[in-house]
């Protein structure tokens, strides 16, 4: 069974879950409220549940605040939508997606460590 995308309020959410590895609703609410302060405790909850229905996340029960974890590692669910992003925006090129990735801007740092990584895989 393939686990469906995540939404972008899903995606933004995931990104705060994933360093803190299996965590609470109100966890997850804390780390997202850095940027959001607005954001509504019961908004991440339902968000959270809804995600759990969805198999995006899983969740532990057996205490009484349930810890949810994400259904699919980081590197996983970044590949998969990279992957979808590549067939349906570049025609399944990788060398349209860099190249459009190189050219809409990238910091000198960021290039130094590309140019590292393709030299290591000539290597």
């Amino acid at each position: 069974m393939s686990i469906p995308k995540p939404t972008a309020a899903e995606l933004e959410l995931l990104q705060a879950l994933w360093p803190l590895g299996p965590a609470t609703a109100k966890q997850v609410h804390e780390a997202m409220q850095a940027d959001k302060p607005d954001l509504a405790y019961g908004t991440v909850l339902r968000l959270m549940q809804i995600m759990h229905t969805k198999g995006i996340l899983l969740r532990d029960e057996s205490q009484r605040s349930h810890i949810y974890t994400p259904a699919q590692a980081q590197d996983a669910m970044q590949n998969n939508l990279l992957k979808d992003l590549m067939q349906k925006a570049f025609a399944g090129s990788a060398k349209a997606l860099v190249l459009a990735a190189l050219r809409s801007g990238i910091s000198k740092k960021e290039r130094a460590e590309i140019e590292k990584l393709l030299k290591e895989d000539e290597q």
